[in-house]
């Protein structure tokens, strides 16, 4: 009896890259250039108004 071999991959298999999450300011700035375009105002002006925003809190208990 012959011994079988074992299979070649076809193609090389690259691991996966697991997506990186965008910082704060790198979405700041996403935003502001947008709405720059949209609007005709200056990304730093835009840009400066939204970090001057307090941010809205997420959940706030209701009384009983």
């Amino acid at each position: 009896m012959d011994i079988m071999k074992p299979a070649k991959p076809t193609a090389a298999v690259k691991p996966r890259r697991v997506a990186k999450v965008p910082s704060h300011q790198a979405i700041i700035r996403a935003v502001a250039s947008s709405t720059a375009i949209e609007t005709g105002k200056s990304v730093r002006e835009i840009e400066s108004s939204l970090l001057g925003k307090q941010p809205k809190p997420r959940k706030v208990a209701l009384a009983h």
